[in-house]
């Protein structure tokens, strides 16, 4: 099995920040890429940021300049810095990690419980 733990959700003031950390533990042999997305009430669940180990960060135009994705490769963990923060950016945030499981060995994509991000005044 594998899990993945998000947590640092929160109430904030519009122009906050917060700082959301994942962890995956388990059954991984290898991860591959690492992501946040979100959903906000009412909504489809949207790709906020992703990175691809060795690789550069990816991210959806709405937080491009305020947010920032990085990895602990060696906890396997993925962080992302919210900054500026906007009422738009309310949603429940979801960690997602393509990887392989030791055994059997397969590559699959798993999902975190998420975390809720309100920002508010």
């Amino acid at each position: 099995q594998v899990q993945l733990v998000e947590s640092g959700g929160g109430l904030v003031q519009p122009g906050g920040s917060l700082r959301l950390s994942c962890a995956a533990s388990g059954n991984i042999l290898s991860i591959n890429v690492m992501a946040w997305y979100r959903q906000a009430p009412g909504k489809q669940r949207e790709l906020v940021a992703t990175m691809r180990t060795g690789g550069s960060p990816n991210y959806a135009d709405s937080v491009k300049g305020r947010f920032t994705i990085s990895r602990d490769n060696a906890k396997n963990m993925v962080y992302l810095q919210m900054n500026s923060l906007e009422p738009e950016d309310t949603a429940v945030y979801y960690c997602n990690a393509d990887l392989w499981t030791r055994s059997p060995y397969r590559y699959n994509t798993y999902w975190g419980q998420g975390t809720q991000v309100a920002v508010s005044s």
